[in-house]
Protein backbone atom coordinates (compact mmCIF):
# COMPACT_ATOMS: atom_id res chain seq x y z
CA UNK A 1 0.00 0.00 0.00
CA UNK A 2 3.11 2.42 0.99
CA UNK A 3 4.48 1.76 -2.50
CA UNK A 4 1.25 2.42 -4.67
CA UNK A 5 0.46 5.26 -2.33
CA UNK A 6 4.19 6.35 -3.05
CA UNK A 7 3.94 6.01 -6.88
CA UNK A 8 1.10 8.05 -7.15
CA UNK A 9 2.39 10.69 -5.28
CA UNK A 10 5.29 10.85 -7.48
CA UNK A 11 3.62 10.80 -10.94
CA UNK A 12 1.66 14.18 -9.25
CA UNK A 13 4.85 15.52 -8.46
CA UNK A 14 6.39 14.31 -11.54
CA UNK A 15 3.43 16.39 -13.50
CA UNK A 16 4.39 19.74 -11.22
CA UNK A 17 7.67 19.52 -11.66
CA UNK A 18 7.85 19.48 -14.81
CA UNK A 19 5.86 22.68 -15.56
CA UNK A 20 8.03 24.29 -12.93
CA UNK A 21 11.61 23.44 -14.49
CA UNK A 22 10.06 23.92 -17.77
CA UNK A 23 9.96 27.51 -17.06
CA UNK A 24 13.13 27.38 -15.68
CA UNK A 25 14.45 25.96 -18.73
CA UNK A 26 12.98 28.57 -20.66
CA UNK A 27 14.85 31.52 -19.12
CA UNK A 28 18.52 29.75 -19.54
CA UNK A 29 20.91 29.95 -22.95
CA UNK A 30 18.49 27.21 -25.64
CA UNK A 31 19.93 24.47 -26.87
CA UNK A 32 23.37 23.52 -26.94
CA UNK A 33 24.04 22.61 -30.72
CA UNK A 34 27.74 21.46 -31.69
CA UNK A 35 29.36 23.40 -34.23
CA UNK A 36 29.12 23.30 -37.91
CA UNK A 37 31.39 20.45 -39.40
CA UNK A 38 31.97 19.11 -35.96
CA UNK A 39 32.78 15.15 -37.55
CA UNK A 40 31.08 13.85 -33.92
CA UNK A 41 28.58 15.75 -33.08
CA UNK A 42 26.83 13.43 -30.22
CA UNK A 43 30.12 12.99 -28.66
CA UNK A 44 30.96 16.51 -28.69
CA UNK A 45 27.82 16.96 -26.67
CA UNK A 46 28.02 14.14 -24.30
CA UNK A 47 31.48 15.60 -23.34
CA UNK A 48 30.71 19.20 -23.26
CA UNK A 49 27.45 18.03 -20.95
CA UNK A 50 29.78 15.91 -18.40
CA UNK A 51 32.20 18.64 -18.67
CA UNK A 52 29.41 20.80 -17.04
CA UNK A 53 28.45 18.43 -14.78
CA UNK A 54 31.66 18.00 -13.17
CA UNK A 55 31.55 21.36 -12.59
CA UNK A 56 27.78 21.52 -11.18
CA UNK A 57 26.81 23.67 -13.67
CA UNK A 58 23.66 21.78 -13.70
CA UNK A 59 21.18 23.27 -16.08
CA UNK A 60 23.98 23.75 -18.58
CA UNK A 61 24.82 20.00 -18.57
CA UNK A 62 21.24 19.52 -19.03
CA UNK A 63 21.01 21.01 -22.27
CA UNK A 64 23.87 19.07 -23.53
CA UNK A 65 22.10 16.20 -22.52
CA UNK A 66 18.93 17.01 -23.60
CA UNK A 67 20.33 17.88 -27.23
CA UNK A 68 22.17 14.97 -27.63
CA UNK A 69 18.67 12.88 -26.81
CA UNK A 70 16.96 15.07 -28.86
CA UNK A 71 19.16 15.00 -31.60
CA UNK A 72 20.54 11.47 -31.93
CA UNK A 73 18.12 8.72 -30.67
CA UNK A 74 20.99 6.31 -32.27
CA UNK A 75 23.85 7.77 -30.41
CA UNK A 76 26.06 4.76 -28.43
CA UNK A 77 26.10 8.20 -25.69
CA UNK A 78 22.36 8.10 -25.76
CA UNK A 79 22.24 6.42 -22.29
CA UNK A 80 25.10 7.50 -20.44
CA UNK A 81 23.28 11.43 -21.22
CA UNK A 82 20.05 10.19 -19.89
CA UNK A 83 22.33 9.29 -16.80
CA UNK A 84 24.06 12.79 -16.59
CA UNK A 85 20.49 14.10 -17.19
CA UNK A 86 19.52 12.29 -13.48
CA UNK A 87 22.28 13.06 -11.96
CA UNK A 88 22.25 17.11 -12.72
CA UNK A 89 18.51 16.57 -11.27
CA UNK A 90 19.63 14.89 -8.40
CA UNK A 91 23.04 17.50 -8.37
CA UNK A 92 20.40 20.47 -7.43
CA UNK A 93 18.69 19.34 -4.13
CA UNK A 94 15.71 20.51 -4.84
CA UNK A 95 12.36 18.47 -3.91
CA UNK A 96 10.88 19.20 -7.19
CA UNK A 97 14.35 18.16 -9.07
CA UNK A 98 14.59 15.06 -6.99
CA UNK A 99 11.64 13.74 -8.00
CA UNK A 100 12.64 14.04 -11.80
CA UNK A 101 15.94 12.25 -10.79
CA UNK A 102 13.80 9.71 -9.72
CA UNK A 103 11.85 9.36 -12.69
CA UNK A 104 15.08 9.43 -14.65
CA UNK A 105 16.99 6.70 -13.22
CA UNK A 106 13.60 4.10 -13.52
CA UNK A 107 13.45 5.07 -16.65
CA UNK A 108 17.20 4.01 -17.53
CA UNK A 109 17.18 0.85 -15.67
CA UNK A 110 14.07 0.15 -17.48
CA UNK A 111 15.40 0.82 -20.82
CA UNK A 112 18.44 -0.12 -20.43
CA UNK A 113 18.49 -3.44 -18.14
CA UNK A 114 21.85 -4.89 -18.64
CA UNK A 115 23.54 -1.35 -19.08
CA UNK A 116 27.22 -1.74 -17.76
CA UNK A 117 26.47 1.33 -15.65
CA UNK A 118 23.10 -0.06 -14.15
CA UNK A 119 25.03 -0.33 -10.48
CA UNK A 120 24.92 3.58 -10.61
CA UNK A 121 21.60 4.37 -11.41
CA UNK A 122 20.30 1.87 -9.13
CA UNK A 123 22.38 3.28 -6.36
CA UNK A 124 21.63 6.59 -6.79
CA UNK A 125 17.84 5.96 -7.13
CA UNK A 126 18.10 4.90 -3.60
CA UNK A 127 20.08 8.21 -2.54
CA UNK A 128 17.50 9.93 -4.41
CA UNK A 129 14.78 8.37 -1.76
CA UNK A 130 17.62 8.65 1.15
CA UNK A 131 18.32 12.77 0.22
CA UNK A 132 14.23 13.20 1.01
CA UNK A 133 13.86 11.10 4.26
CA UNK A 134 12.21 13.12 7.31
CA UNK A 135 13.76 12.80 10.97
CA UNK A 136 12.32 9.48 13.04
CA UNK A 137 9.18 12.11 13.92
CA UNK A 138 7.86 12.48 10.95
CA UNK A 139 6.40 10.36 8.35
CA UNK A 140 8.94 7.89 6.94
CA UNK A 141 7.50 6.77 3.36
CA UNK A 142 10.66 8.03 1.96
CA UNK A 143 12.81 5.97 4.28
CA UNK A 144 10.91 2.82 3.65
CA UNK A 145 12.02 3.62 -0.48
CA UNK A 146 15.55 4.27 0.05
CA UNK A 147 15.59 1.21 2.16
CA UNK A 148 14.01 -1.26 -0.88
CA UNK A 149 15.74 0.58 -3.77
CA UNK A 150 19.08 0.58 -1.66
CA UNK A 151 18.41 -3.26 -0.75
CA UNK A 152 17.87 -4.14 -4.34
CA UNK A 153 21.29 -2.67 -5.17
CA UNK A 154 23.63 -4.31 -2.51
CA UNK A 155 21.55 -7.44 -3.22
CA UNK A 156 21.79 -7.10 -7.38
CA UNK A 157 25.64 -5.64 -7.15
CA UNK A 158 27.58 -7.16 -4.69
CA UNK A 159 30.89 -6.15 -6.10
CA UNK A 160 30.44 -2.86 -7.54
CA UNK A 161 32.66 -0.07 -6.68
CA UNK A 162 29.84 1.34 -4.86
CA UNK A 163 29.22 -1.40 -2.23
CA UNK A 164 30.33 -0.58 0.87
CA UNK A 165 28.86 3.06 0.30
CA UNK A 166 25.28 1.47 -0.57
CA UNK A 167 25.64 -0.85 2.31
CA UNK A 168 26.62 2.10 4.70
CA UNK A 169 23.91 4.30 3.25
CA UNK A 170 21.04 1.25 3.37
CA UNK A 171 22.67 1.19 7.56
CA UNK A 172 21.61 4.84 7.88
CA UNK A 173 18.04 4.30 6.02
CA UNK A 174 17.45 1.05 8.63
CA UNK A 175 18.39 2.97 11.34
CA UNK A 176 16.35 5.96 10.52
CA UNK A 177 13.49 3.60 10.22
CA UNK A 178 13.90 1.67 13.68
CA UNK A 179 14.38 4.84 15.33
CA UNK A 180 11.36 5.99 14.94
CA UNK A 181 9.78 2.86 15.62
CA UNK A 182 11.94 2.54 18.75
CA UNK A 183 10.06 6.48 19.76
CA UNK A 184 7.32 4.95 19.34
CA UNK A 185 7.93 2.06 22.02
CA UNK A 186 9.85 4.50 24.11
CA UNK A 187 6.81 6.83 24.27
CA UNK A 188 4.47 3.46 25.30
CA UNK A 189 6.62 2.48 27.80
CA UNK A 190 7.42 5.84 29.30
CA UNK A 191 3.63 6.72 29.33
CA UNK A 192 3.13 3.88 32.21
CA UNK A 193 -0.03 2.89 30.33
CA UNK A 194 1.10 0.78 27.60
CA UNK A 195 3.77 -1.52 28.27
CA UNK A 196 2.30 -4.27 26.43
CA UNK A 197 2.37 -2.05 23.12
CA UNK A 198 6.03 -0.99 23.84
CA UNK A 199 7.25 -4.94 24.19
CA UNK A 200 5.17 -5.13 20.96
CA UNK A 201 7.04 -2.68 19.07
CA UNK A 202 10.67 -3.55 20.89
CA UNK A 203 10.20 -7.10 19.67
CA UNK A 204 8.87 -5.56 15.96
CA UNK A 205 12.29 -3.61 15.85
CA UNK A 206 14.41 -6.69 16.61
CA UNK A 207 13.01 -9.14 14.17
CA UNK A 208 13.02 -6.71 11.36
CA UNK A 209 16.33 -5.19 11.82
CA UNK A 210 18.76 -7.28 14.26
CA UNK A 211 21.66 -5.25 13.28
CA UNK A 212 20.32 -1.85 13.91
CA UNK A 213 22.61 0.36 15.45
CA UNK A 214 21.23 1.54 19.06
CA UNK A 215 19.61 -1.96 19.68
CA UNK A 216 21.17 -1.57 23.01
CA UNK A 217 18.41 0.74 24.32
CA UNK A 218 15.84 -1.34 22.91
CA UNK A 219 17.25 -4.46 24.89
CA UNK A 220 17.68 -2.42 27.68
CA UNK A 221 13.48 -1.07 27.52
CA UNK A 222 12.27 -4.31 26.30
CA UNK A 223 13.52 -5.88 29.92
CA UNK A 224 12.01 -3.08 31.80
CA UNK A 225 8.68 -3.47 29.90
CA UNK A 226 8.98 -7.62 30.97
CA UNK A 227 9.43 -6.40 34.42
CA UNK A 228 6.69 -4.14 34.54
CA UNK A 229 4.59 -7.00 32.96
CA UNK A 230 6.35 -9.37 35.54
CA UNK A 231 8.16 -11.47 32.93
CA UNK A 232 11.83 -11.47 34.75
CA UNK A 233 12.68 -14.62 33.77
CA UNK A 234 12.01 -13.50 30.09
CA UNK A 235 13.41 -9.63 30.90
CA UNK A 236 16.86 -11.51 31.61
CA UNK A 237 18.12 -12.44 28.36
CA UNK A 238 17.40 -8.91 26.68
CA UNK A 239 19.66 -7.62 28.93
CA UNK A 240 22.08 -10.27 28.77
CA UNK A 241 22.61 -9.62 25.20
CA UNK A 242 23.50 -6.03 25.99
CA UNK A 243 25.96 -7.26 28.10
CA UNK A 244 27.03 -9.51 25.62
CA UNK A 245 27.22 -7.25 22.63
CA UNK A 246 28.18 -4.00 23.65
CA UNK A 247 31.38 -3.18 25.46
CA UNK A 248 30.28 0.55 25.66
CA UNK A 249 27.06 1.79 26.33
CA UNK A 250 24.59 4.03 28.67
CA UNK A 251 23.00 1.40 29.41
CA UNK A 252 25.23 -0.73 30.37
CA UNK A 253 26.39 -0.66 33.64
CA UNK A 254 22.92 -0.16 35.14
CA UNK A 255 22.06 -3.55 33.22
CA UNK A 256 24.73 -5.54 34.79
CA UNK A 257 23.12 -4.14 37.93
CA UNK A 258 19.58 -5.44 36.66
CA UNK A 259 20.61 -8.69 35.52
CA UNK A 260 22.56 -9.32 38.73
CA UNK A 261 19.52 -8.50 40.77
CA UNK A 262 17.25 -10.73 38.84
CA UNK A 263 19.46 -13.74 38.74
CA UNK A 264 19.50 -13.05 42.24
CA UNK A 265 16.19 -13.24 42.77
CA UNK A 266 15.93 -16.55 40.29
CA UNK A 267 18.56 -17.90 42.86
CA UNK A 268 16.40 -16.83 45.83
CA UNK A 269 13.23 -18.33 44.70
CA UNK A 270 14.81 -21.83 43.54
CA UNK A 271 16.03 -21.78 46.71
CA UNK A 272 13.45 -21.23 48.44
CA UNK A 273 11.17 -23.58 46.13
CA UNK A 274 13.43 -26.42 46.95
CA UNK A 275 13.22 -25.78 50.71
CA UNK A 276 9.70 -26.28 50.38
CA UNK A 277 9.77 -29.26 48.56
CA UNK A 278 11.97 -30.84 51.08
CA UNK A 279 9.87 -29.94 54.24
Amino acid sequence: MVVVNTRARLAAALSLCVVILAGLSACATGPKKPPVGTLEPDKFLFERGTQELDKKHWLTAREYFRELMDSYPQSQYRANAKLGMADTYLGEGSAESQVLAINEYREFLSYYPTHKDGYYAQFKLGMAYFYQMHGPDRDQTETLEAIAELTRFVEQYPTSPLIEEGRKRLREARDRKSDADYRVGFFYLRTGKYPPAAIDRFLSILKNDPEYTRRDAVYFYLAQALIRMRREAEALPYLDRLINEFESSEHLEEAKKLADTLKADVAKKAKNGSLSHDS
